[in-house]
């Protein structure tokens, strides 16, 4: 077993305190857990200052090309998420990704009375989460090695579904798995953006009860799923992502990067440290042709100019495509959205866009997220209700804005 030092005791304490201090952790049920199980034997390779950054995850796994695909997620990212699931004793719970640490403290959370199965594809993974479960005397938890996009053997019925690996599609297993008015957590990628929804089981299908924004390693398995990329012109320095498929024949583009590049400013402006994601989330819904446009900075030859070149919210329209940008206001203190759109009808996507950044601050800003909800794949279009529906290959989808 780990010797629990009293510098990771300090350490970790000092977390759970910043995180009580930022609203993350809000139950003491929730914050007395994270507060036992030592963090850092479930990240042993790695330094304590690393284990006990409050918001940083842990790499445990690469694949040939040094691509991360298992961690430990950041201790604000699992109280956020434990938060959500809402576990209380004697519950049956099922995890999807089994690093050790998230189910001991969900053992700790449902307590003897409750169960713990933790399933992952990754044969090491598992191995791993089974060593250092076994080592911290979590020995009642059940690691599983399997795809958990299939029915897991034995299982039945759970309350809680915790998934911590990102998630494209919601397979029909996981609903099936679910008791009446179960929970299932989930970051879920939607369009290109990713959120950990608490969604609550409504007969067949699934609707959400929170939504935050987060970023995970992706799911492997029979519900992998790989985006688009669409090279602007061929070359790999401009490029849009699409997550539900191309909407228009890449063709198209061919000749927008010839253009002049037209700027519009919308008077729309944001404070430092607010937060975007009901903006995304709208954009998302409201522009058919959404994307995630990314510039390769070596290659730059200052077609476009993002403000963030890794990470640009966009949309293509025919034979244009534009994406969002900001720029300081002259106090300083704010920043100003604007659009820049390029093609044969580039004034006219621009001024779209710019639009629906104003319907954004009017009607959006600082509301709830919309309400998402998961039904299953071959449920007919009358019985699907939202204002986009995303079809996945196991599930629909339907995002919508509550009405007040």
């Amino acid at each position: 077993m780990t010797v629990d030092t009293e510098q990771a005791t300090t350490l970790r304490n000092t977390v759970m305190d910043q995180l009580r201090a930022d609203g993350v952790l809000v139950t003491p049920e929730v914050e007395a857990a994270m507060r036992k199980v030592p963090r850092h034997a479930f990240a042993p390779e790695a330094p304590l200052e690393k284990v006990y950054e409050p918001y940083a995850a842990v790499v445990t796994k690469t694949d040939e090309y040094g691509v991360q695909i298992s961690s430990v997620s950041a201790p604000q990212i699992q109280a956020m998420m434990l938060e959500q699931a809402k576990l209380q004793p004697g519950m049956r719970v099922l995890e999807v990704g089994s690093g050790g640490l998230n189910a001991a403290y969900m053992a700790e959370l449902v307590g003897d009375g409750g169960e713990v199965t933790t399933v992952d594809i990754d044969p090491e993974v598992t191995e791993r989460g089974r060593r250092l479960l076994d080592e911290q005397g979590y020995k009642s938890v059940r690691v599983v090695t399997a795809d958990a996009a299939e029915p897991i053997p034995g299982l039945g019925e759970v309350d809680v579904i915790m998934v911590t690996a990102g998630a494209w599609d919601v397979p029909a297993a996981w609903l099936d798995q679910l008791a009446p008015e179960g929970r299932l957590v989930v970051p879920l990628r939607m369009r290109g953006l990713t959120r950990s929804v608490a969604f609550v089981r409504r007969g067949g299908h699934l609707e959400s009860e929170s939504a935050k924004i987060c970023g995970f390693v992706p799911m492997q398995g029979a519900t992998a799923h790989e985006v688009k990329l669409l090279l602007v012109a061929g070359s790999p320095e401009i490029g849009l992502r699409f997550d539900d498929g191309i909407p228009i024949e890449p063709s198209q583009l061919d000749n927008a990067v010839t253009t002049p590049r037209v700027e519009l400013w919308t008077g729309v402006t944001i404070g430092r440290g607010e937060l975007l994601d009901t903006l995304q989330m709208h954009l998302a819904i409201g522009l058919p042709g959404f994307c995630i446009m990314v510039l390769d900075k070596e290659l730059d030859s200052g077609i476009v100019a993002p403000t963030n070149p890794g990470f640009s919210l966009a949309a293509v329209e025919n034979d244009s495509f534009g994406y969002v940008v900001y720029r300081r206001t002259a106090d300083g203190e704010n920043s100003e959205f604007g659009v820049h759109a390029l093609g044969a009808h580039a004034q006219q996507l621009a001024e779209e866009m710019a639009q629906q950044l104003r319907t954004w601050e009017a009607s959006r800003r600082g509301g709830p997220s919309p309400v998402i909800r998961v039904y299953p794949a071959n449920t007919s279009d009358d019985q699907v209700h939202g204002d986009r529906v995303i079809d996945k290959v196991h599930c629909r989808i339907s995002l919508s804005w509550p009405t007040h």
